[in-house]
Formats: C-alpha cells, structure tokens, sequence
C-alpha cells in the first residue's frame, strides 16, 4: 500500500524535461513510482487528485538564516508556503554553535544586529543548551523540524570561540588559527555542510565593530578553507567586500584560491542584475575561478531588491561612511543624536561622498517612501514620500526622514522607491538565472524581520517571471528552484521526483501562485515582531513523504531531517 498517491498532475521532475501527466506513488518517504494516469492503480492513505495543478520537487533554498528560528518555530515559516522544503542555514560566518557560556550575550547581539532578528526574541527563543555542533544538530533532531535543514559552520562564530573579545579587529596566532581548525573540523565532524565567513563592509557586530570573521588575513582563510578536503560533501560561502562594489583582482584570486584550498565549490551572495550594472563583471570571477579548475558560484534572486530600512536595526544604513558610530550608540543616545543638527549634517555629507560607492544610491532621501509607521505623530504618513511630506513641511529632505524616525522610536519603515524596471533589465535577468556561474537563491530567510520576507522568491518566479512576464519555461524556472541548488550542494536524493528520492513535492496551481502582500505579524518570542508573506496557489507540500503544508495552511507535521555532511550529502567536484 502507498502511503501517497499524486493522481494526474503535470510532473515537472526538476531536469528540465518537458513536463508530462502521470501519477506519482510514495512509499516510506520515498517516490516510488512515476507512470501514465491511472496505471498506478495501488491503494494509499492519502490520494490528492492533481489535473490541474504542477507536481514538483520542493524547493531548495540554499542561503536562509532558520538557524534560531527552527527552534520555536520548526515550520521555518513561511518558506514552506512558498514551497520549499529543503532550507540550508549558517550562512555568513554566522551560527548559534559551537558556543561556550561566556560566547552566548555577544553571539546573541550579533545575530541580532547582523541578521535583523529581535534580541528579545533571541532571548526568550534560544534556549542554548549546547556547546558543540554536533549538540546544536541534536537538539534540532530531537525537537522535530518540518523541512530538511543543514548548516554550515560560522567563522564569525568559531572566531569568537578561540579568540573571545579578541576576535573582533585582532589578528589570529597560528596557535589561534590552529585551535579554529581544530574546532572547524570537530563541526565538520559532526555534521556541518562546510564553513561560511564574511568580509563584508555592513557586517556589523552588536556593538558596531566589524564582525570578527572581517578582521582575518588571508593565512587564515585559506587555512580554514583547507579544512574541508577532508570532509566529505562540504560547501564554502563566502561574503566579501566587493559583492556590494565591485570585485578586485584580489577578491577574485582569494574566492578560487579558497575554492581551490578546499576542493569544493564556493558560493557568494547575492548578485544583483540590472541593465548597465556590473554583473558581467561580477560573473567573470567564476569565469577566472575556472580557468584554474576552481567553482565559484553566484547567487542571484528573480527579483529586483526591494527592502525595508529601519534606523533601529541600521542594517546596510551603517555601511555609509560616518554612520557606524552613531548605529552604535543606544537608542536613547542615537535618538538624541538624531536630533542635533550637526550630526545630522555630518550624516548627510558622509553618504553623498564617493567613499559610499553604490551606498551612495540611497542618499536620495526624497525617494524614501514610508512603509509603517508607529505614533500618532506620523499617523497618515504610511505609503507616503520624504519628498512629498519635505514639500508640505517645507523642509529638507533628510531632516523630515530624522523627524519622522525620532517620532517613532526609531522603529519606522522606510523603503527606497525604484523606477520601473524596464523589459531589458527583466530579460537580462532571466539570462542571468540560466547562467551556469549562478544559481537562484540568496533569500536571507529567516534575517532581516523588519525589513523583508525573502521567502517569498519562489513564488515570485514562477508566478510573475514565468506566468506574467514568460522570461522563461516553467520546466526551467522548476530546475533552477531544485534540481541546480541540489547538485550544488551535493544533496542526495533529492531536488527531483525521480523514483528512489526522497518525496519532497510541491503541488501548484500554475494559474494562480503568486506571493501575498508582506505585512508585520507580532509571532515571535519575546512579544517581538517580522515581515511576512503568505503564498497563493501552493496547495499541497510534502517533506519525506509526510504532508507539511495542505491549502496554504501548516498542517504540523515535521518529518523534515536534519542534514549532516558525509551522510546526506556527496562531494561535489570542483567544477560545474
């Protein structure tokens, strides 16, 4: 007896095969058969009828920061509305393991300020009862998680861990980088898909300084990258400075030389892809990568970047020059600050100088449009420009901006509003998403909860892009979300419905998914609150066989595995 039968839908199998009817069995979370409509003719306990709907593998999203999340909340919601079912965490040299007691506060801080997840939910959420790795796996393990969930280790965090106050802005001994090596290979031990490290300029710890992965030399990274050759299935991400300005020669030969170090491929995020921009440029990277038999992969999302600012958080605001310090002054102190004409001047001067490079892009206060609002003194104000209420209030631009986020507690939402974006720049998109130097991806599910819902990329894919806008066939937009992701990371047996994978589906009505307006839901720990996003048109989401999602609701199950290096993943060579 089946445990599921799919009745009649179209199977898009995630190869880019043209999609065909059929039926699909599973049996023991697996995909066991895959035949003409009707010829699967065993019984099942559960039959979803599927005529007009896609059958799918589920989604895989390879950059999401679920690493808190998962443990209050192990539907890593709202991904799998969307779709998805396999999310891989610890990204950007930031983890929740290993950690000592003394390391607890300031990762805690970090991941808050770095990654935009309510210190109050940290708190109440994060029980950190663990040391190693290998213990943080474990208690995922033993508390049930919905989705498929693995995690590379961060340097950030291994960094802290050897080092303590030290690792921010010190360089490391070699007794100090030997002592990461050591714990990097422990966590690779126990499960960790690779390592991940950032030397990205707005990467900011909790107390304003550079996070301490920033302050390595190159004697270090390469050292670490080394590590995993001798670990099976692992990964390397990678945030470096010239992902937001553009890459250096230095940058590209430290990316293939890290590639190369560790045997395995590298992947950075995220490439944005407008007409005139510089993506070319940036994709010549793996071009040169492999020249030199090194991988080196780009992660670019479908759709144009589109987030929320809070001068509460900072976050991408205290990358422009001058800023830093005034981000790091508590509430009270950055809200007096705010108020002094000088330093607002002193602001305003810093990001129109050359020194912000593309940062430079937001000093155009006027075209700050204000997403919500939470006193009565700005009551009115939301969807509106700085412009429009700088003209009423017959006031500078910036200086209207500081009032309304004082008046706010520094809590507003602001947004940077675009101008249309024309066809070209859709259709170079959509070259880019096909280019074998780039997978689909790069979502920050799970970080940044009071600027966005990056979840919701899936379903803008295949609803606008290839729906809408017909950038592409269905079939291909299907592999990029799963099969191409999949193989990248060495996942086995799964990112297809094959028979003998694993039975992660995603049933879709092709009509009619499309993300939801993003809104604030007050749902975390702590009585803190995030940016969310439902999906239409997902109707059914299986993981392993068990159904996690039915009607766009959750239905509880959590069947998901948490994945470890070696035992659910494969070596991947180092070219593509």
């Amino acid at each position: 007896m089946l445990d599921v039968l799919i009745r009649g839908g179209t199977v898009i199998d995630g190869t880019g095969a043209p999609g065909r009817r059929a039926d699909v069995g599973v049996r023991d979370g697996v995909i066991v058969a895959i035949d003409e409509p009707g010829s699967v003719t065993e019984s099942a306990t559960t039959t979803v009828d599927a005529p007009d709907l896609v059958v799918a593998p589920g989604f895989v999203d390879l950059h999401t920061h679920y690493d808190a999340q998962l443990l209050w909340d192990p539907s890593a919601s709202p991904s799998p509305l969307h779709g998805v079912t396999t999310v891989l965490g610890g990204n950007c040299g930031f983890t929740l393991a290993p950690a000592a007691p003394s390391d607890v506060g300031y990762l805690a801080r970090l991941m808050s300020r770095v990654e935009g997840i309510p210190l109050a939910a940290l708190e109440a959420g994060v029980s950190w009862d663990w040391r190693s790795f290998g213990e943080y796996l474990d208690r995922l393990d033993g508390g049930g998680v919905a989705v498929n969930a693995g995690f590379l280790a961060g340097h950030s965090t291994l960094r802290r861990v050897v080092m303590g106050a030290d690792a921010v802005g010190e360089a490391a001994s070699d007794a100090q980088i030997a002592a990461m090596e050591e714990l990097l290979d422990d966590c690779l031990a126990a499960g960790a898909l690779g390592l991940s490290t950032s030397q990205a300029p707005t990467h900011n710890d909790g107390d304003g300084s550079p996070v301490p992965s920033r302050a390595a030399t190159r004697d270090e990274l390469m050292r670490l990258a080394a590590c995993l050759a001798e670990h099976d299935g692992t990964q390397l991400e990678l945030i470096i400075a010239g992902c937001i300005n553009g890459f250096t020669a230095e940058d590209v030969d430290l990316m293939a030389s890290m590639a190369l170090a560790a045997g395995r491929p590298l992947n950075w995020n995220v490439l944005p892809v407008i007409t005139g921009g510089n993506h070319d440029h940036q994709l010549d990277a793996s071009t040169q990568a492999a020249e030199r038999g090194a991988t080196v992969v780009a992660l670019t999302l479908p759709q144009g970047t589109r987030i929320r600012l809070s001068f509460l958080s900072g976050f991408v605001l205290d990358g422009l020059p001058g800023w830093r310090e005034t981000f790091a002054l508590d509430v009270p102190e950055r809200l007096a600050a705010l108020t002094d004409p000088h330093v607002r001047r002193r602001l305003a001067e810093g990001a129109r100088s050359p020194d912000a490079g593309l940062l430079r892009n937001l000093a155009r206060w006027d075209r700050f449009e204000v997403c919500e609002t939470f006193s009565d003194e700005n009551r009115g104000l939301d969807g509106r420009t700085i412009g429009e209420i700088a003209r009423e209030r017959d006031a500078e631009p910036f200086d209207v901006l500081c009032d309304v986020v004082v008046a706010d507690g520094l809590r507003t939402g602001l947004s940077p509003t675009m101008p249309p974006e024309s066809d070209e720049t859709w259709i170079e998109r959509a070259r880019v998403w096909t280019d074998n130097r780039t997978i689909v991806g790069g979502s920050d599910a799970g970080a940044h909860l009071d600027m966005m819902c990056g979840a919701s990329y899936t379903t803008f894919l295949i609803g606008e892009a290839v729906r809408d806008r017909q950038l592409l066939p269905l079939e291909t937009a299907v592999r990029e979300l799963t099969d191409a992701p999949a193989r990248l990371y060495g996942l086995t047996g799964r990112g297809r419905i094959a028979p003998g994978y694993h039975a992660d589906v995603v049933v879709f009505d092709p009509t009619r998914v499309r993300p939801g307006r993003e809104r604030t839901r007050a749902d975390l720990p702590g009585d803190a609150s995030r940016i969310v996003a439902d999906a239409e048109g997902i109707e059914h989401v299986f993981v392993n066989g068990t159904e996690i999602v039915r009607a766009g609701t959750f239905t509880g199950a959590t069947p998901g595995v948490v994945l470890r290096s070696g035992r659910d993943t494969a070596t991947v060579a180092p070219t593509r």
